[in-house]
């Protein structure tokens, strides 16, 4: 009888346990935190239960401004001081979505929010930010930001001043300030040549290389990029899941 009876609350802790581990509750709820750091166009160091943090912005990307392969890219800089701009206004706060709530990179993944307006659409919405690393089922506003988008595009600003300049593949530095983006909206969201394999190295030092067709390639900085699966071998790299 003792042995079934410590059977059970077994069971009920593992189980509580387990709940606890996966739970996502009230992820709509905006949670105030301390802003330590504004480290780029999206990305921050927060203070979160207790422990400083770097938040990667959900469902937008901006220009790098000191990655170690790309090194500074345009307007990375304007991104960056429109964010600090931003978040130093008024009082910070995060909202988690349903998936995921940290990357590859053990960085959380958020919406930010300064006296309760977006900072993401913001961001996009000034040419700033482009809509990325989009990885279901973190979705919950993205339909909201590419219609700011779809606003920042016919605008011509920012990123969107020069055609194929903003890319599903990033941000092409040599197409900025080379040829103005027509009157009609761009139609930036395909690569400008074959070479669209991902390359990337994850903080285990696994090379991973990641086709457009894959689940993660929006969210993926790429180190290297490959015109075929055999280039991306014989560089070292294997393909997502193998």
């Amino acid at each position: 009888m003792k042995l079934k009876v410590m059977l059970l609350a077994l069971f009920f802790l593992s189980g509580c346990g387990m709940v606890e581990s996966i739970d996502t509750p009230n992820t709509t709820d905006q949670i105030d935190v301390e802003v330590t750091q504004v480290i780029d166009g999206d990305t921050i160091k927060i203070m979160y239960e207790g422990q400083e943090v770097t938040v990667r912005y959900l469902l937008m990307d901006t220009p790098e401004t000191n990655h170690p392969s790309l090194g500074e890219q345009p307007l990375g800089k304007d991104a960056t001081e429109e964010n600090k701009r931003i978040i130093e206004s008024g009082d910070v706060s995060i909202e988690f979505d349903v998936g995921d709530r940290f990357d590859d990179y053990d960085r959380l993944l958020a919406y930010i929010y300064v006296d309760g307006e977006s900072v993401q659409e913001q961001m996009i919405r000034a040419g700033l930010a482009r809509v990325a690393y989009v990885f279901p089922p973190n979705t919950r506003y993205l339909d909201q930001f590419e219609q700011a988008e779809q606003i920042a595009k016919e605008n011509r600003v920012g990123i969107w001043q020069y055609e194929n300049y903003s890319t599903n593949r990033g941000f092409n530095a040599e197409a900025y300030g080379q040829k103005p983006a027509a009157n009609t909206s761009p139609t930036s969201g395909q690569p400008t040549d074959a070479c669209d394999i991902k390359g990337n190295i994850n903080r285990n030092g696994n090379k991973i290389y990641h086709l457009p067709s894959d689940s993660s390639y929006e969210q993926t900085n790429p180190e290297e990029w490959f015109c075929s699966e055999q280039d991306a071998r014989d560089a070292g790299f294997r393909g997502v899941g193998q």
